[in-house]
């Protein structure tokens, strides 16, 4: 998160990509950090990511495609 703010700071976009299993925490992150709005700009894909195959990673990665461009093109 500290990164995703550094990089919106000097106008680079930026988009978290997590597991749904830490959209609580990313808000009270970003909201600490002082810019809310990455948090609601992020991509969350399904929980869990460490147990996940190469093809199930692929599959997540497939499927958050379109919303991770969204928000990398999202007007500021």
């Amino acid at each position: 998160m500290h990164d995703l703010v550094d990089y919106e700071a000097r106008g680079i976009p930026a988009v978290m990509v997590a597991s749904s299993e830490f959209v609580r925490p990313a808000r009270m992150q970003a909201e600490a950090l002082g810019m809310p709005e990455i948090a609601s700009g992020s991509v969350f894909v399904p929980h869990p990511i460490q147990d996940a195959t190469d093809d199930e990673m692929r599959a997540k990665a497939r499927d958050a495609m379109d919303d991770i461009l969204a928000a990398l093109t999202a007007p500021a």
